[in-house]
C-alpha cells in the first residue's frame, strides 16, 4: 500500500508538467499554449538550445521535488518563471491585452511578479516551499543579476542621501 501510494504520487510529480496550467475553458487553454509557445521561442533564440532547454529542466525538477515534498504541484510557477524571464529579457515588446489594449512586457511581468509575491505570503509553509522550488530555474538565472541591481540600487540611494545639499 505504501508503494502504491509512492508510486501515485510520482506518477502525479511527472504527469502534472505536461498540462498546460489554465484558470478557464478551452480559450485560456490554446491562448496560454499559444503564448508559451510566443515566449519559448523567444526565449530558446537568446539563449540557445541548451541554455533554454536547462532553464526549464530546474523549473521542471524544481516542481517534481515540490510535488514529491508537498504533494501538491502545478505548472502556474514554470508558466510564470518563462514569462519573468521573457520580461527580463525583453522589457519594451508590446503585447496586446484582450486584442486590443497595447501593454509592454515589464508592465505585465510586474504585475505577474505581484501577483505571485501576495500569493507566496498567503500561503502555509508547504505552499511557499513549492512556489520556490517551482521557480527554481528564474531564481538561478536571473537571482545574481537582481541581487546585484538591488544593492546598487541601495548604493546609489546612500550616496544621494550623503550627498544633498
Amino acid at each position: 500500500n505504501r508503494t502504491a501510494l509512492l508510486m501515485g504520487q510520482i506518477w502525479r510529480a511527472i504527469t502534472f508538467v505536461f498540462v498546460p496550467f489554465s484558470g478557464g475553458g478551452p480559450l485560456s487553454v490554446v491562448l496560454g499554449i499559444y503564448f508559451t509557445w510566443f515566449i519559448g521561442s523567444a526565449l530558446e533564440k537568446e539563449w540557445g538550445d541548451f541554455r533554454f532547454n536547462l532553464y526549464i529542466l530546474l523549473g521542471m525538477v524544481g516542481a517534481v521535488a515540490a510535488c514529491l515534498l508537498t504533494g501538491y504541484a502545478d505548472t502556474y510557477c514554470l508558466s510564470l518563471s518563462l514569462l519573468l524571464a521573457f520580461a527580463m529579457l525583453y522589457p519594451e515588446v508590446q503585447v496586446l491585452l484582450f486584442f486590443v489594449i497595447p501593454l509592454k512586457v515589464k508592465y505585465f511581468g510586474i504585475f505577474a511578479a505581484a501577483l505571485w509575491v501576495f500569493s507566496f505570503l498567503s500561503m502555509g509553509m508547504l505552499g511557499k516551499l513549492n512556489y520556490l522550488l517551482c521557480m527554481l530555474g528564474f531564481l538561478l538565472f536571473f537571482g545574481p543579476q537582481a541581487w546585484h541591481n538591488i544593492r546598487a540600487w541601495v548604493r546609489r540611494e546612500q550616496w544621494k542621501r550623503k550627498n544633498r545639499r
